[in-house]
């Protein structure tokens, strides 16, 4: 039986920044934010700019978040973290799936015993795109964005009740997902939605099961987190910070 109680989940994701290591401190030529007539103009100045160094890759930010959520690093242990920041991408689900899939599957436990239940009764629920635990995460565990010429570019596109059946965030064969990355989409809601939405979409959202004017479910598809940014049309589309 649920006990009455309003359990929000830690936040669970991070933005991830694109960070290169580099042996000196030389600035890069271009920084975004500068004016057209700031940009380099002066060959002279360009050439004798020093790139030498020993550059390493640290990360992938392909997805951003899906690393920090779901590697399983261990005290003493090697980071996995890490480790899948510089894998190249074709070895990255082989390696990482498994390791991705046990995570998120611990996350719905931690749900299951914080509300006094059986975790065997609260395992992960096929998602709005029905993908079961093993594919989801196959999927994630490849930190790279795909793109599909003939779609829209987004992270994810529920559509519309194409087989009017009353429901949208449902496969209906009209949703798109997973294609890149618009500067509208939300991707950190997106992907709790991904895991914890269930087929619906809105499995545990802080549902009041009783009308009391309390949460009996967690609210874990979202972060709360609106989009404030001023986005355009144009380069390089994001406003200044806020």
């Amino acid at each position: 039986m649920i006990r009455k109680q309003a359990i929000y989940f830690a936040a669970l994701i991070l933005t991830l920044g694109l960070v290169i290591g580099c042996s000196n401190d030389d600035e890069a030529p271009y920084q975004m934010g500068m004016d057209d007539d700031m940009m380099m103009n002066d060959d002279d100045d360009m050439m004798g700019t020093d790139f030498s160094g020993t550059y390493a890759q640290v990360d992938h930010i392909g997805r951003p978040g899906i690393n920090t959520t779901l590697s399983f690093d261990m005290e003493g242990e090697p980071s996995v973290k890490d480790a899948h920041n510089t894998t190249i991408p074709s070895e990255m689900s082989t390696t990482f799936q498994a390791g991705f899939q046990a995570r998120l599957e611990q996350y719905h436990d931690v749900y299951a015993i914080k509300l006094g239940l059986d975790p065997a009764d609260v395992d992960y629920e096929n998602n709005i795109l029905g993908l079961d635990a093993a594919t989801l995460t196959t999927v994630l565990a490849a930190d790279v964005l795909e793109v599909a010429p003939d779609l829209p570019t987004t992270y994810f596109n529920p559509g519309t009740d194409f087989d009017n059946d009353g429901r949208i965030l449902v496969p209906d064969g009209d949703e798109v997902a997973l294609t890149g990355r618009h500067p509208n989409d939300d991707i950190i809601d997106v992907s709790l939605i991904l895991f914890f939405g269930g087929m619906e979409g809105d499995r545990f959202s802080g549902q009041d099961l009783d009308d009391d004017g309390m949460a009996d479910l967690p609210r874990l598809t979202s972060d709360g987190v609106a989009l404030t940014a001023d986005i355009s049309t144009s380069f390089p589309y994001l406003g200044d910070p806020e």
